[in-house]
């Protein structure tokens, strides 16, 4: 893979994998049964690369996620649009090199009688409709009049290479249906379409082995199978669902959405556009005094400019005029359309030249995209970071599509602190308070949200908040001190982990030879067991030199039986199979190196056999990689500690990589918060017409050119809480905890189905007392929320490792109509709040008034 998974994508391929290796196995049983898999995740959520990383896992084998390789492979990827294909093909190449060379796009004439494994094959509806010369003559119905089957001298159709596919015994078929929700048709009375026949086979073609749904709801793909009615013949294995919550986490998604539109009635087009051209100039500023400061190479933000189906063509020279004159430095082949017209457009006096949109990301210089309603399906961008649309106010839902093309990050991941670099804008000339409210509402309703719940914000006018300069630097070098937690992971894998590790400081010049140093050690892990466990290893020898097998003998005339058992030497061939299968065990890197580790003074090639068959019997023990990892997980913690302050200097793109890096294991890991550089807040409440300011507060860490920060959106018990604890004598400073991102004070816990999550207390505190600046945990939690108990055992644990860090770690509740509090540095206290499922009987037993 040429792109690192994110934690949420690494464990959906760990999972998706599992399940797909239940399914072949299945298939392959005395049943012969057929099975559906699907994997849903949300828009931007990387679904290509999850599936990119799968196939590579199939075809090739994986050691991060303990699969092996399946040698009868072959994937057929299935949409109902050839362009969606094309760009599916597209970004696996860039996912994956191993691939490059093994997509292949089904074409007439298709000369092969069955597909080949390792392969990947591209088809959609049209290839198999009665009119392709693919299927042609494959039957009465498929054949046109006056044309004979099997036209052009391909002997066979394609449909007779699926089913000679599927009936070799040495071949597995994995069938991804793209988009599993279409195509399947509408009314169980039409004649079976043609993703239906694919699924449940038809005529002499038996059905797919396993169908691989790939979707952006559970939904979607659950309403598509019965759609096409499976499920009688086909078992649904499983689906695995990549949580939405994670996926903002991980930052991948930016993080705000901001809508602007006019605050009166009239004709704003001119005014907004120059307005959006002004914001895609300043976030150009922005990524480039971020990239000069990080040592990078620049993004270069898009501004869409969206436009009705049928643009008055008047109107939208107007609107080049407007963009030319308020960007003068703009290239001359800096605008360019995506119209279906796929042919340069004039515009009064300008030209503007078609782009593909799958280019477009990577078209630098282009800089003003001109489009209509959603571009095209699967489309993404992330270098888009302002949309202007002059469609009508009832195209709200023409504009949430097109925004939720835009929402994916530019690097992959959160600039850390700053919200204006992890921020699309969409600017609604045509639209008013009103009808603007309503792309709001489709927002936080559809996929891209999932209801508001992962941590994504959409703003209306927002204002910028910048470090606060009241704020006294004692306050701003705790705070980069304080300790926060990742989230743990489920597919974590200790060598890996210290292998990146070793990568990372060695590539930054922290730790010379960093690699060898680490594989060293684990040589001497291996060196230790086959001491330790000299019996059994000398068993697990003999094991990999030897070949056992069995003998029955039989005599027909007396009705006699006789077993007998036999050994042979292994020859060459089956030591390197009980290599390989070793060397997966404690991966391929610690095999060879200790390979030569061990021949590393011989000067004939029976040490290395000798080596070899050492490392197929060490492999065997079931202590060998248990120490393996163990004392991975040891070398990383030493390093990432001794580091620390060093990792710290560095870029934040390497800080992130680093942060990344703690975060592979299956254990909360500490990490160091990052300083937030800005945040954008809303300071005004709209309520039909009126608009009307929120309260403010001052001593935020961020705050505006008055020292304040607004606090409207606030409930009535956490301004309670905060009025409360900055009257206290000595206080500092305040931070409202952001919802995601290493400027978040983040703790790990488990809810009540044992899976990991992320808790974000609502408040730091910082004061002034008799050891100086202390910063301070207070979370207004309702007791009655479901994840109540659960987060307050995060807190407790998280109290009992850290507490000596913090002033106060307090959670509290309204409790009969008084905040209660429950105070976690007190053993006692965390020791009730720990032994208590529900929340409120927590607050019952421990807790005093706040």
């Amino acid at each position: 893979m040429r792109f690192t998974l994110k934690d949420c994508q690494a464990d959906a391929v760990g999972d998706t994998l599992r399940e797909l290796t239940s399914a072949r196995d299945f298939y392959r049983s005395a049943s012969r049964r057929v099975s559906s898999v699907a994997l849903t995740a949300t828009t931007g959520a990387g679904k290509t690369v999850m599936a990119a990383a799968v196939i590579e896992s199939l075809f090739w084998g994986s050691d991060d996620f303990s699969i092996a390789p399946d040698p009868g492979a072959v994937v057929l990827w299935f949409s109902d649009d050839p362009a969606l294909n094309q760009q599916t093909k597209h970004r696996l190449e860039q996912a994956s090199d191993r691939l490059r060379n093994r997509l292949v796009t089904v074409e007439h004439p298709f000369r092969y009688q069955k597909l080949q494994s390792g392969n990947v094959y591209f088809l959609n509806t049209s290839k198999l409709s009665k009119n392709s010369l693919l299927v042609r003559g494959r039957d009465d119905s498929n054949t046109l009049p006056g044309f004979d089957s099997h036209a052009d001298t391909v002997p066979f159709t394609f449909w007779d290479t699926l089913r000679n596919t599927i009936e070799d015994n040495d071949l597995t078929l994995y069938m991804v249906l793209d988009e599993a929700h279409r195509g399947m048709g509408k009314r169980p009375s039409e004649t079976p379409t043609i993703v239906k026949r694919l699924i449940n086979g038809h005529n002499d073609v038996p059905p797919v082995p396993i169908v691989w749904g790939i979707s952006a709801t559970v939904q979607r793909f659950e309403a598509a199978m019965s759609e096409a009615e499976v499920q009688s013949n086909r078992v649904h294995l499983a689906t695995v669902q990549v949580d939405p919550v994670r996926i903002q986490e991980s930052g991948l998604l930016k993080d705000d959405i901001v809508l602007d539109f006019p605050a009166e009635t009239g004709d704003f087009n001119t005014v907004l556009l120059r307005r959006g051209v002004r914001k895609v100039k300043g976030i150009s500023a922005a990524w480039t005094a971020y990239a000069n400061d990080q040592n990078e190479e620049p993004v270069r933000p898009l501004m869409v400019l969206q436009v009705p189906n049928k643009p008055s063509p008047t109107e939208v020279a107007s609107a080049i005029d407007v963009i030319r004159d308020e960007w003068p430095e703009l290239e001359a082949d800096a605008i360019a359309h995506v119209f279906g017209e796929h042919t340069a457009q004039t515009f009064g006096s300008h030209s503007v030249p078609y782009i593909s949109p799958e280019r477009v990301q990577d078209a630098s210089y282009v800089r003003v995209l001109l489009a209509k309603d959603a571009i095209s399906t699967g489309w993404d961008c992330p270098r888009a970071e302002v949309m202007v649309s002059f469609r009508p106010a009832r195209d709200e839902t023409h504009i949430t599509q097109l925004l939720g093309r835009m929402i994916r990050t530019p690097l992959a991941r959160r600039i850390e602190g700053d919200d204006l670099l992890n921020s699309v804008e969409c600017i609604l000339p045509k639209f008013n308070k009103a009808t603007a409210s309503l792309v709001l509402e489709r927002i936080m309703g559809n996929d891209l949200t999932t209801g508001g719940g992962t941590g994504q914000r959409v703003l209306v006018d927002p204002q910028v908040m910048t470090p606060n300069q009241a704020v006294p630097d004692e306050v701003w070098e705790l705070f980069q001190a304080l300790p926060a937690e990742t989230l743990p992971r489920k597919h974590a894998n200790p060598i890996k982990r210290l292998t990146s590790l070793a990568h990372a400081l060695a590539a930054d010049r922290l730790l010379a030879d960093a690699g060898k140093l680490a594989h060293e050690r684990l040589h001497g892990v291996l060196n230790g067991l086959s001491a330790q466990y000299a019996n059994d290893l000398t068993k697990a020898l003999k094991d990999v030199q030897t070949v056992a097998g069995g003998t029955v003998r039989g005599q027909a005339r007396h009705g006699l039986r006789q077993d007998e058992s036999w050994t042979e030497y292994a020859d060459d061939r089956a030591i390197q199979d009980a290599y390989r299968t070793g060397a997966r065990s404690i991966t391929p890197d610690i095999a060879r190196t200790y390979v030569e580790h061990l021949a590393a003074d011989a000067e004939d090639e029976d040490a290395y056999r000798d080596a070899n068959v050492r490392v197929a019997a060490l492999a065997m023990l079931p202590q060998t990689r248990p120490a393996l990892d163990t004392e991975a997980d040891r070398i990383a913690h030493e390093w990432l500690g001794k580091y620390r302050v060093a990792i710290k200097d560095l870029s934040e793109s390497r800080q992130s990589l680093y942060a990344e890096i703690t975060a592979m294991s299956t254990d909360p890991q500490l990490i160091s918060m990052a300083l937030p550089k800005n945040r954008q807040e809303e300071t005004k409440r709209v309520t039909g017409d009126s608009e009307q300011l929120l309260e403010r507060r001052a001593l935020h860490l961020l705050a505006d050119d008055e020292g304040m920060f607004p606090v409207g959106k606030l409930n009535p018990d956490e301004i309670e809480v905060l009025d409360a604890e900055m009257s206290r004598g000595g206080a500092l400073a305040w931070y409202r905890n952001p919802t995601g991102g290493r400027d978040s004070m983040s703790i790990a816990y488990q809810d009540r189905h044992g899976e990991w999550r992320t808790l974000r207390p609502d408040f730091l505190f910082f004061a002034n007392g008799e050891d100086g600046v202390r910063a301070s945990i207070v979370d207004p939690h309702g007791h009655w929320l479901p994840d109540a108990a659960w987060k307050l055992h995060g807190m407790a644990r998280f109290a009992e490792a850290y507490g000596d860090r913090f002033h106060r770690i307090e959670a509290i509740s309204r409790i009969d109509g008084k905040l209660r509090v429950l105070d976690l540095k007190l053993a006692d206290v965390r020791a009730k709040v720990l032994n208590e499922s529900d929340a409120r009987f927590a607050y019952d037993r421990a807790a005093v008034d706040y």
